[in-house]
């Protein structure tokens, strides 16, 4: 196969070259998280000829995902993204290497995952995890770019490069809450953009032009097209090292319970138990029963005294991600009833009206 005539248009760029498209052919890149971000990133890095690509993601394509997640057909409804997202590759570039990943990120597979690969990118929409990105990228001594989204608004920075400033250092407060785009909303335009630019950092970075976001966070208005950069410095206090990492996300079987929406669907009249709405007041539909409270997640802690330790409370918000947040708080204040709803307020909703 003809590689100079399918790269050409790049190649006889000054920049770039023969000598940049060999480094782009060695080049060994992880994305973590094939949703909207790494439809964006992926078939970017692929056409430029990103020799070995690694796709993270143990999720399977829902049709709400299809308004954004734009490399995935209508036919793969069902199936994993990951070997999905491996599939539209080979397609697009049989000449690059490509490992569909279709497993959870946790600190058992992070490290010894990181190490096979030059650059690290952060495409997930989970604080948690970003964190435990960012942590595994300095044991393992990788860059991570990062990307993240809320509703019409993008981010994008570079995080430990060449020993630079790290997520922790931009956002050390841990325990700050944010909606995902399942609970937010989103449209496919604000995820295609700010993907677009963080493979724009993974290029400039393989072949070291250009100037990188790191000590930088880039903030992207797709309403107003508004685009500002903000400096951040490198906090020398924060140090991670393996022994620390590995007590810190090292596995907790069964710490959440969880439930589905079908199995507790007898209680809705049952005043000995209590539904516990998470979601923010405005977020409909709206869930109104007798034994059903809303307090939302940000405020859960200061209003705990409102709720009842001995009493069995289902927790749930819009797509069961909030509420097993929430359950681990409760049980962090000796909550030992509280159990995480499954399904979501969407799917609730759905259950109540069939059920009328």
């Amino acid at each position: 196969m003809n590689t100079t005539a399918r790269y050409n248009r790049q190649i006889i760029l000054p920049e770039i070259g023969e000598d940049g498209q060999d480094k782009l052919s060695k080049a060994k890149i992880l994305v973590i998280g094939a949703g909207g971000l790494g439809a964006s990133i992926l078939p970017y890095l692929a056409a430029a000829g990103v020799g070995e690509i690694g796709i993270a993601d143990d999720d399977i394509i829902e049709i709400s995902n299809l308004h954004r997640q734009v490399i995935y057909k209508s036919s793969a409804v069902g199936k994993y993204k990951a070997e999905e997202a491996k599939s539209m590759i080979s397609e697009l570039n049989p000449l690059v290497k490509v490992h569909a990943i279709a497993e959870k990120l946790s600190g058992k597979n992070a490290i010894s995952l990181f190490e096979n690969y030059d650059i690290i990118v952060d495409a997930t929409d989970n604080i948690a995890i970003k964190y435990l990105i960012n942590d595994a990228c300095l044991i393992t001594n990788k860059p991570m770019v990062y990307g993240s989204i809320f509703r019409f608004q993008g981010q994008v920075s570079v995080f430990n490069y060449q020993n630079g400033p790290t997520y922790r250092c931009l956002y050390p407060d841990e325990n700050t809450q944010s909606a995902n785009c399942e609970d937010a909303g989103v449209i496919g335009i604000t995820v295609g953009i700010i993907g677009m630019l963080q493979a724009n950092e993974v290029i400039k970075m393989i072949l070291e032009i250009g100037e990188i976001l790191s000590g930088k966070i880039l903030v992207y208005n797709i309403l107003n097209n508004d685009q500002q950069k903000y400096d951040f410095e490198k906090n020398t206090d924060i140090v991670i090292i393996k022994e620390v990492f590995e007590e810190k996300y090292k596995e907790v079987k069964n710490q959440v319970e969880e439930i589905s929406m079908n199995e507790i669907l007898n209680e809705i009249d049952n005043t000995e138990v209590l539904f516990l709405d998470v979601r923010d007041e405005d977020e409909v539909p709206k869930i109104n029963f007798k034994n059903v409270i809303q307090i939302p997640l940000l405020n859960l802690e200061n209003q705990i005294e409102k709720l009842n330790k001995n009493q069995v409370i289902y927790v749930f918000c819009q797509s069961g991600i909030r509420s097993k947040i929430a359950v681990e708080l409760l049980h962090k204040n000796e909550f030992k009833n509280a159990k995480s709803v499954i399904d979501g307020a969407l799917v609730f909703n759905q259950i109540l009206r069939e059920k009328v």
